[in-house]
């Protein structure tokens, strides 16, 4: 182990159970006082926000945040080949960004209570920072966003992390963050809404279902621990793929996406599938602002999101898929074994179905290492929700291996997190939740050596 690796083993294995309690009651203080309230409303009733009259694509007047408009998508050989659809395009890189302090020899991670209007439940523990560029550089003319300062200028400090990743491919038009961790040594003035956990105590809470958000999750899998460089024959099947598999996407106006329909409240699907876009009227007592509109995406039906997991020569391994999603920089990114949401394969060939979907989700308990129902990105998606899982696949029968997909040792996969464009949002929130199982299980007394650390 390096020194980070001992520091961060050292974070992972401090849990203080009175704290945890300590810390339930002050975020349940702060989700009972953060006040934010979304309300469904007609989009007549957007205000800064309008249809373009020529395209349909829906604009904010200033030109900045995001817009939502059409795309035409073609992937030759895929089970359905073309489709159009509309999208979110926010060109602009926001920052997601997360202090880290020693105290008493363990590090620390300063997180925040933060309520998006899309958040189901509430609020959701967050970075230090979570911000597009419209809104730290103030194109709302709000508040400052706080503690920005250690991310902007972050060579003052010991940068642990700092990597551009994609989001959602499907939603998302190209949508990348930069994603940070920055470790400070001098006194840090906590504001209200924030508080300093070990990496134990948040390994913890990722099994509460939609508690750590989509931001804070990636951030987490970013931190370059107990990884290995991959081999030439991993990196030359992820240049295959990106390289044999034909993406071709189009920007088209909104109002040519074939079979979508708008209404005074909501753009949907002929099928009632997939998603929606509807608009909110948001009202919040602790953000920058205290009240907007929008647009966002809402899904029709929860997603599940697996890997499968054996033991292999070097540790864990990972059953990873090459996925193509029309959002995406390069093609495809490393996804879980298993990403989708099932009610949508009723419309939809039945070679679209997703191989091991049904192993997943017909798992013995003894065999799901973890599960939690966990929320996406609530400032786009309104009550997106994914179903993680890991699955310990059964030695004395091994699924076939479907096309597109490969085992992967998992210190392998944390490595390829320190480059853009390689693993999937869905992929990093799953890799930070097997950092929590791997933690467990190492601790004095577990049983379960498969997941110990290796290396």
């Amino acid at each position: 182990m390096n020194d980070l690796d001992e520091r961060v083993a050292r974070s992972e294995r401090t849990v203080d159970r009175a704290g945890l309690e300590g810390f339930r009651a002050w975020f349940a203080g702060h989700a009972a006082a953060g006040g934010l309230r979304a309300e469904r409303i007609p989009f007549d009733r957007l205000r800064g926000w309008r249809f373009d009259p020529g395209s349909g694509d829906l604009r904010h007047d200033s030109g900045a945040f995001f817009s939502v408009e059409g795309l035409r998508v073609r992937m030759p050989g895929a089970p359905v080949e073309e489709w159009s659809q509309p999208i979110i395009r926010q060109p602009e890189i926001g920052i997601l960004g997360i202090l880290a302090k020693e105290f008493d020899g363990v590090l620390h991670f300063l997180m925040q209570a933060k309520t998006e209007p899309g958040n189901h439940g509430g609020a959701q523990l967050s970075p230090t920072v979570q911000a597009t560029r419209s809104n730290y550089t103030r194109r709302h003319g709000g508040r400052p966003v706080p503690y920005l300062e250690y991310f902007q200028r972050p060579r003052r400090h010991r940068v642990l992390a700092d990597v551009r990743q994609s989001e959602q491919g499907c939603w998302f038009y190209r949508k990348r963050n930069r994603n940070m961790i920055t470790e400070v040594t001098g006194d840090v003035p906590v504001r209200p809404g924030f508080r300093w956990l070990t990496l134990g105590e948040l390994y913890e809470l990722l099994a509460v279902d939609d508690l750590v958000n989509m931001d804070a999750r990636s951030v987490l899998a970013c931190l370059p621990v107990n990884a290995c460089d991959p081999g030439a024959d991993t990196l030359s099947w992820i240049t295959d793929e990106r390289t044999l598999r034909e993406v071709g996407t189009e920007a088209v106006p909104l109002r040519q996406v074939e079979r979508w329909r708008r209404t005074s409240e909501r753009i949907r699907h002929d099928s009632g599938r997939f998603f929606d876009v509807i608009a909110v009227d948001v009202r919040a007592r602790d953000r920058e602002v205290s009240s907007w509109t929008q647009p966002m995406i809402e899904p029709r039906g929860q997603g599940v999101s697996a890997f499968l997991l054996r033991r292999g020569a070097a540790g864990p391994e990972v059953l990873v898929h090459a996925r193509a999603e029309p959002g995406y920089a390069d093609v495809v990114e490393l996804a879980p074994t298993v990403q989708c949401t099932p009610p949508n394969y009723g419309i939809l060939p039945g070679a679209a179905r997703p191989p091991y979907l049904d192993e997943v989700l017909a798992a013995p308990p003894e065999r799901v290492l973890f599960e939690s129902v966990l929320s996406e990105e609530g400032g786009r998606f309104y009550h997106a929700r994914n179903r993680y899982l890991i699955v310990e696949t059964d030695p004395r029968h091994p699924p076939a291996v479907a096309p597109h997909h490969r085992w992967t040792p998992v210190r392998e996969l944390a490595a390829l997190i320190r480059h853009s464009h390689y693993v999937n949002v869905e992929a990093r929130t799953l890799l930070a939740c097997l950092r929590g199982v791997q933690a467990r299980a190492a601790r004095p007394g577990a049983a379960a050596p498969l997941l110990a650390r290796t290396g």
